[in-house]
């Protein structure tokens, strides 16, 4: 099993007086404590025009990261492909792969906010196809020679070649949980994530299907499956609740308000019981033991992205979980 952590969002609570620098600094920090660590990926992700910042620029960010680790994989999670330029983003993603020395994945999907599709002027009815058309074009664009592919939604010239291109092949990744979505994944990207809200169940369902699908379709068993779990270390499993509970419920009241479109002003008692319920937190023995269900499911090729920043908890506990990850977790799952 690989493990890695993130997700790095960046927003800033309303009780939290730093500035926007300052929590961009933490997440290098952060960024670093992962490399130092020994784990296996530090991700971000993406959303627009949120009162509290949510981060909007996942490529500046990455490259940022390059910088700032040596041997980790950075990655997006997720990228909303609908909303990009796709040349430009095959552009920038592999300036960061190369920044990064091969060291990017590229997670993307198809989105689901009605305002910020209204907001760049993207129909949201487009957005499966704009994602398959995102993709392609990527592609493309990194392969040798000219741009050959007629994109969809864009204007692009045949006679363009995006340079410089990635040395290596930069893996795509989809998201989704619908069953549509995952055999999307499992025909058109060469990995897949499971979204935190789904069980260990639903997860080896849908792998389970992803496989059947490629077999079916005659591709290889090259395919990489990623899970998202929120999550924490600590000294006691209360302990690791109480550290990441007014993050973890701040970060979730947020996205309820991001899907629906809809001011959350507080989770309901049953909400925020099933979030107990879903995330994974205690010492590192029960921390190691609630992941190995995911092997015994999945089998040891799972790549588990334990979900440990929680915003505006504290820097240093934030690091405290990201070592004891490295050096105490790590260790009973690999």
């Amino acid at each position: 099993m690989q493990l890695g952590t993130g997700l790095f969002t960046c927003q800033r609570r309303p009780d939290d007086d730093r500035s926007t620098s300052a929590i961009y600094d933490e997440m290098l920090e952060l960024g670093e404590a992962i490399d130092d660590a020994g784990l296996d990926s530090a991700w971000v992700s993406e959303h627009h025009f949120a009162e509290d910042g949510y981060l909007p620029a996942t490529m500046p960010s990455l490259g940022a990261l390059a910088a700032r680790t040596d041997d980790v994989e950075i990655g997006t999670c997720i990228a909303l492909a609908p909303l990009y330029d796709p040349v430009r983003l095959a552009e920038d993603a592999a300036t960061v792969d190369l920044l990064a020395d091969g060291r990017l994945t590229l997670g993307l999907a198809i989105g689901s906010n009605p305002a910020e599709f209204e907001a760049f002027g993207v129909p949201r009815d487009e957005r499966v196809e704009r994602l398959r058309d995102t993709t392609n074009v990527l592609r493309a664009a990194w392969s040798d020679g000219p741009l050959d592919y007629d994109a969809e939604f864009h204007d692009v010239s045949p006679n363009v070649t995006v340079t410089p291109k990635p040395e290596s092949d930069v893996p795509v990744l989809f998201g989704g949980s619908a069953k549509p979505a995952v055999r999307r994944a499992a025909r058109e990207a060469d990995a897949w994530c499971a979204p935190s809200a789904l069980s260990v169940e639903g997860v080896r369902k849908r792998v389970e299907d992803i496989r059947d699908v490629r077999e079916r379709e005659g591709l290889d068993d090259d395919f990489d499956v990623y899970v998202l779990q929120h999550g924490f270390v600590g000294d006691s499993r209360e302990d690791a609740w109480e550290t990441m509970k007014p993050g973890y419920f701040y970060i979730q009241r947020r996205y309820a308000e991001i899907f629906s479109g809809e001011a959350v002003e507080e989770l309901d008692d049953d909400r925020k019981r099933e979030l107990r319920e879903q995330a994974i937190f205690g010492t590192p023995e029960q921390v190691a033991d609630e992941l190995d269900a995911y092997r015994e499911a999945l089998g040891d090729d799972v790549h588990f992205v334990f979900r440990t920043y929680h915003p505006g908890i504290g820097t240093d506990a934030m690091v405290e979980c990201i070592e004891r990850l490295g050096d105490e977790v790590a260790p009973l799952v690999r």
